[in-house]
Order: C-alpha cells, then sequence, then structure tokens
C-alpha cells in the first residue's frame, strides 16, 4: 500500500470543511486500532507471573510466550499493505477486528502454554494490521488542512490503549484481593485481563461498519463515483470533485513502487538505510518495552507487592501519555535532532539511576526486598525513563523515518526500517527475564550503554529533517 503523496492543492482548500466533526469521527473511529495496538501490546504486563506460576514455567519459555506477539506482528505489519490494495482498507480493519477478538477470546481460555502462544501470536498479526492500516487511512481520508493534527491522533491512542490496560489490570487485581490468580466470575485473575479486550475488539469491529472506505482506494478499484462521494463527505462543499479525483489519479500513476533492490549502495545498504535501522534499533536497545511488558513483575521482583506494582505500571502509562503530548507540541518547534539528544541524555542518566537502585536488591525466592531509598530511587527512575523516552525518541524515530528517506525509496526503506524495529523489540523482550534472573541491575546497565551511544550516533549521522520539504530528502 502507498501513502498519499503530496500533491499542490488549488487556493482554497485550507478552508475548514463542512463535516469537520464527522471527520474527527471517522479519524478517532480508524484510530481504534490504535488504541488496541497500545492495549494488546501491553495488557500481558499483568499476565505475566501468574502465567510463570500457571504453567510452572522458567524465565526463557516464559519470555517466548510473551514475545510470540511479535513475530505476528511482522507478520500483520508485512502483510496488511497488500490486502489492503487489493480488498480495502475498511476490509483490513475488519480482519484485524476478528483477529483481536478472537486472540483476546482465546488467550482467556488457554489449556496448555502453547497454546497461549499461538493466541498471542495471531492478536500480534492484528497489532502489525492496525500499525499500517490506520496511519494510512488516516492519511487518505484527511483534509489536507488538518492531516498532520488527524494523524497524530494514531499515537495518541496507541499511549491510551496502554494505559487503560494497565488500568484495567489494576482494577481486577483489586477485585481478586490482590491475587493475580484469584477467581472472578469463574476465570482467574490473568484470564479476565486478556480476555477484557474482547469489548474494544468488538467496538473497533462495529465502528468499521461506520465510516467511509478511502477515496484514494475506491479510485484504484474504479469505483469513482463512490470516491466522490466521500471527498465530499470529508472534504466539504466547496471541493472541486474534478480536480481532487484528478490529483489523486495522477498521484498514483506518478508514484514510484519501490523496491528492496533501490536501498543497496556500496555498503550492502545506502548509508540512509542504515541510519534509519540504527534509529529503530536504538529505540527499542533503551529497553523501552521491558517496562510496558514486565513492569508489574520487575516491581515484584524487587519486592513490591502485586497491588502496588500493578498501580505502578498505570502510572508510567500516564507519564507515557504525558510525555508523548510534549513531543507533539515541541517537535515541530525545536527540531527532531535536538528532542531526540534531549530524551538519549536523559534516559540514560535515569537508566544508569535505576541500575544503581537494582543492585541494592537482596534475598532469594519470595523473599526479596529492596532498601526503602532505593526503591523510591528505582520508581522515581523508571517513571523519569519513560518521561525523556516518550517526550523524544518515542514520537522523534516515527518522524525522523517519514521524513529523511529520498522520494524514490521511501516506502521500501520504512519496511527495511520497521522490521528491524520488530526484530529488536523481539530480541529486548526474549531477552530480559533470563538477564534479569542474572543479574537485573545489569540488565539496566547495558540499557544504559545503548542510550549513552545514541548520543554520538545522533549528532555524527541523524539529518534534521525539520522545515524540509519531502521532496529535498536526498
Amino acid at each position: 500500500m502507498t501513502s498519499t503523496s503530496r500533491v499542490p492543492t488549488p487556493e482554497g482548500r485550507a478552508a475548514q470543511p463542512d463535516h469537520l466533526g464527522h471527520v474527527i469521527f471517522i479519524t478517532a473511529a480508524a484510530a481504534m486500532g490504535g488504541f488496541l495496538f497500545g492495549y494488546d501490546s501491553s495488557v500481558i504486563n499483568g499476565a505475566v507471573e501468574a502465567v510463570r506460576d500457571r504453567f510452572d514455567v522458567g524465565s526463557e519459555a516464559l519470555a517466548q510466550v510473551i514475545a510470540a506477539a511479535l513475530i505476528g506482528c511482522a507478520i500483520g505489519a508485512a502483510t496488511a499493505g497488500r490486502i489492503a490494495d487489493r480488498i480495502g482498507r475498511i476490509r483490513v480493519m475488519q480482519i484485524a477486528a476478528v483477529l483481536f477478538t478472537i486472540s483476546a477470546v482465546g488467550s482467556a481460555l488457554p489449556f496448555a502454554l502453547w497454546d497461549l502462544a499461538m493466541w498471542r501470536v495471531l492478536g500480534g498479526v492484528a497489532i502489525g494490521m492496525a500499525s499500517v492500516i490506520g496511519p494510512a487511512y488516516i492519511a487518505e481520508v484527511s483534509p489536507p488542512a488538518y492531516r498532520g493534527r488527524l494523524a497524530s491522533f494514531q499515537q495518541a491512542a496507541i499511549v491510551i490503549g496502554i494505559a487503560v490496560s494497565q488500568l484495567v489490570n489494576w482494577g481486577i487485581l483489586n477485585a481478586a484481593g490482590g491475587d493475580q490468580r484469584g477467581k472472578i466470575l469463574g476465570l482467574e485473575a490473568w484470564q479476565l485481563m486478556l480476555g477484557v479486550m474482547v469489548i474494544p475488539a468488538i467496538l473497533y469491529g462495529l465502528l468499521s461498519f461506520a465510516i467511509p472506505e478511502s477515496p484514494r482506494f475506491l479510485i484504484s478499484a474504479g469505483r469513482t463515483e463512490q470516491a466522490r462521494k466521500v471527498l465530499r463527505e470529508i472534504e466539504g462543499q466547496k471541493v472541486d470533485l474534478d480536480v481532487r479525483v484528478d490529483e489523486i489519479t495522477h498521484a498514483m500513476r506518478s508514484e514510484h513502487k519501490s523496491t528492496f533492490r533501490d536501498l543497496l549502495g556500496s555498503k550492502g545498504f545506502l548509508p540512509i538505510v542504515w541510519i534509519g535501522i540504527g534509529l529503530s534499533v536504538f529505540q527499542q536497545a533503551v529497553g523501552i518495552n521491558v517496562i510496558f511488558y514486565y513492569s508489574s513483575s520487575l516491581w515484584q521482583s524487587v519486592g513490591i507487592d502485586p497491588s502496588s506494582s500493578f498501580f505502578y505500571s498505570f502510572t508510567t502509562s500516564i507519564i507515557n501519555i504525558i510525555g508523548t503530548v510534549v513531543a507533539m507540541l515541541f517537535v515541530d518547534k525545536i527540531g527532531r535532532k535536538p528532542l531526540a539528544l534531549i530524551g538519549s541524555a536523559g534516559m540514560a542518566v535515569s537508566l544508569g539511576v535505576a541500575a544503581w537502585a537494582f543492585s541494592f536488591k537482596a534475598g532469594q525466592g519470595d523473599d526479596i526486598t529492596l532498601p526503602d531509598t532505593q526503591g523510591t530511587v528505582a520508581l522515581v527512575a523508571a517513571h523519569s525513563f519513560v518521561l525523556f523516552f516518550a517526550l523524544s525518541w518515542g514520537v522523534v524515530v516515527w518522524v525522523l523515518l517519514g521524513e529523511m528517506f529520498p522520494n524514490r525509496i521511501r516506502a521500501a526503506a520504512l519496511g527495511v526500517a520497521a522490521a528491524a524495529q520488530w526484530i529488536a523489540n523481539w530480541l529486548i523482550t526474549v531477552s530480559f527475564p533470563t538477564l534479569s534472573d542474572w543479574n537485573l541491575s545489569g540488565a539496566y546497565v547495558m540499557y544504559t550503554i545503548f542510550a549513552l551511544l545514541s548520543i554520538p550516533f545522533i549528532l555524527k549521522w541523524v539529518p534534521e529533517t525539520k522545515g524540509k520539504a519531502l521532496e529535498e530528502m536526498g
């Protein structure tokens, strides 16, 4: 699937559309996929220790189940575009909604560890699809004057989804008396945590029937009259439909379909592609998803009770939302590189302090403690780390990846960079439980080193794209 081209628009098109409220509804409905992306990615946080206990598994097997969704994410992301070009954007949303629903039910009712992993993979496919189809659809239905602001709905929905999943997990745990395996409605608490996702999944599916197909897809499928109706609906009465249809048709015909071969240079990939891969790897190598996948387990591993650990997982999610809003406000004002550098420095200090605090971990088995001072420091450092990540790398990397590649290779280069991100995410996710068992403080020293290394990487290799047209990226 290709992204909407930036083409000149007639004078006056920037006027507010007649039905902006309806356009916002359409965008919000599509962004429900982003909400489920965030929700499904992090809801497993509340089930980690219960799954370990229920199926009596070690850290390595547990890590494979937690990370299994990422395999599905890669599959879903790789296939969503082509499927959407064949059957439409709305149909892909509906497929993702069905997969989210099946995954939620299956994950709540597993009979063995392997089938829990299978349902996680299925949910991952839905996440991958939602991660591609949401931004593409929103870009294609947004009036030009509002595209940037409406595109931010997807990222906002993701971080809200993460926060809501942690709030729901905390509520369910308290209803079960603080026991992750306590019974509620005939299910263990952790099963209910995973199963509740069926509610937003069904809502996403229902909303997909209430929004129009992308005019770009309709034109590509020869359904021009339907495309004209949708364009009228989303861009208002003043738009010249003949001009808009001609613009979209011309853009689709003139687009260069970039391929993997276009990315190759004398040293494997072109230098700019290596920079994109580096950004993706550093974004994950600082260990951000350890917080979102394992934070409840992490806090319990240093002596904090389950109810408090679930609450801290929720508060870090709120900090994540705040940081994301800060990034959205400042990324165009101070630039991509300065924001990334601020984030790297803040993350390095926060991670280093956390590593120091975790080095005071004492005891074994169920009798593990962290001194009060170091426990407080670890909590503050973890929240500080999430804040610095969210206000910088969490948003800046996606902005840079969308802007820094030349037009002729943008689509293919984005695909490679996104694949690198899923792989790095999987490696960090699957390795953390074993690293934690070996030396929790050592794991955080490793993440600190990656945060420090990201600083010279930004200074030397990453281009500043603030204020530059996409056509200037050579």
